[in-house]
């Protein structure tokens, strides 16, 4: 890691993500104002296996990397020239496909010769906050939940982040996708319960929320596994699996345990401000639920606007400006780490 002292506190960052199945890149100044941002989503490729698949995600960043990146200074109305930093997710992520876009913005950092700034994925989720409310000030839980990860982060700082709680196995986008996976919705997982959930029963099963002693952790390989076996019995038996029941039970338990694991965590805390980021974020039940737990325990509640939910570079850009105000940088060690 390098240090520099940051000139302007105007500068414009271009911002590359390539954690998953999104090639994405965006233009940012003061990392609020978002000057542009593109995203080339692999949803349609990847629909065919069931889910992402890392080699052919790395090899379709590497193929289109760069033509977003120009996408994004053309619709930002830049060039290379103007760009003072380049801010990258190097963790945590698919590793092939990290690695696409941390070598392609050393490449671009060393022949421009400006800073390289590294983001942690889950940094960027949570800066998606700060994007659509500038005013929020830190020292607030933030619920990241994702296909990959179910973190309960403490912001204290712009670029200060501590683990309050996790997942002990599924995260809650995954526990999504198997549960869309073995009804038969397709891929992506998330969003196909939540449309099926929309005129189901939520108390239809009663499924297993877990709580830990002394933890504020998460599990959801049990409310999976009820729901798994439920399907597995009525399909033995020759009954209806009742889809849109089974879909709003699940969703209901999920989101459920999600919010009350926040509220509780931050009333331990005494913490009155919580938020959302991440791809579950874009929930609307878990959205709503947030904020009646919220609104019941007389809490501050944020959530960023749907775009800002999924991957995108525009959070990176975000992140990375933060890193830069605190004199953060890399040299061109710098490589992709798959976990944190």
């Amino acid at each position: 890691m390098v240090y520099f002292y940051l000139e302007s506190d105007t500068m414009l960052i271009l911002a590359i993500e390539t954690s998953c199945d999104e090639t994405a890149a965006a233009v940012s100044q003061n990392g609020t104002q978002i000057l542009s941002s593109v995203i080339n989503s692999q949803v349609d490729i990847h629909q065919k296996f069931g889910g992402v698949v890392p080699e052919v995600a790395s090899r379709h960043h590497i193929e289109n990397v760069k033509s977003v990146v120009a996408e994004a200074l053309r619709q930002a109305g830049v060039t290379l020239a103007d760009i003072e930093a380049v801010a990258v997710t190097n963790t945590p992520g698919l590793v092939g496909a990290l690695l696409v876009g941390v070598s392609y913005a050393k490449g671009l950092a060393f022949g421009l010769g400006i800073p390289l700034i590294p983001v942690n994925h889950i940094h960027a989720h949570i800066c998606a906050n700060f994007i659509e409310f500038p005013k929020l000030p830190p020292n607030f839980l933030c619920l990241v939940a994702s296909g990959g990860h179910s973190h309960i982060i403490h912001v204290e700082s712009y670029t200060d982040f501590r683990e309050i709680a996790r997942t002990r196995d599924d995260a809650a986008g995954e526990a999504y996708d198997k549960i869309a996976r073995i009804l038969g919705l397709g891929y992506p997982g998330g969003p196909a319960v939540a449309k099926c959930a929309e005129s189901g029963d939520k108390n239809f099963l009663k499924l297993p929320r877990v709580k830990m002693s002394g933890s504020f952790d998460y599990s959801f390989s049990g409310v999976k596994t009820a729901v798994i076996n439920y399907v597995h019995k009525c399909r033995q038996n020759e009954e209806e699996v009742r889809a849109a029941d089974v879909c709003a039970s699940f969703q209901f338990a999920v989101n459920e345990a999600l919010c009350q694991h926040l509220v509780d965590a931050a009333k331990s805390l005494g913490i009155d401000t919580i938020a959302l980021a991440g791809g579950v974020a874009a929930n609307e039940n878990l959205r709503n639920l947030a904020q009646q737990f919220a609104i019941e325990n007389g809490m501050n509640f944020y959530s960023p606007s749907l775009p800002l939910c999924t991957d995108n570079a525009a959070m990176v850009a975000a992140s990375g400006y933060f890193n830069a105000q605190a004199g953060i940088a890399a040299d061109m060690s710098l490589n992709a780490a798959a976990s944190l």
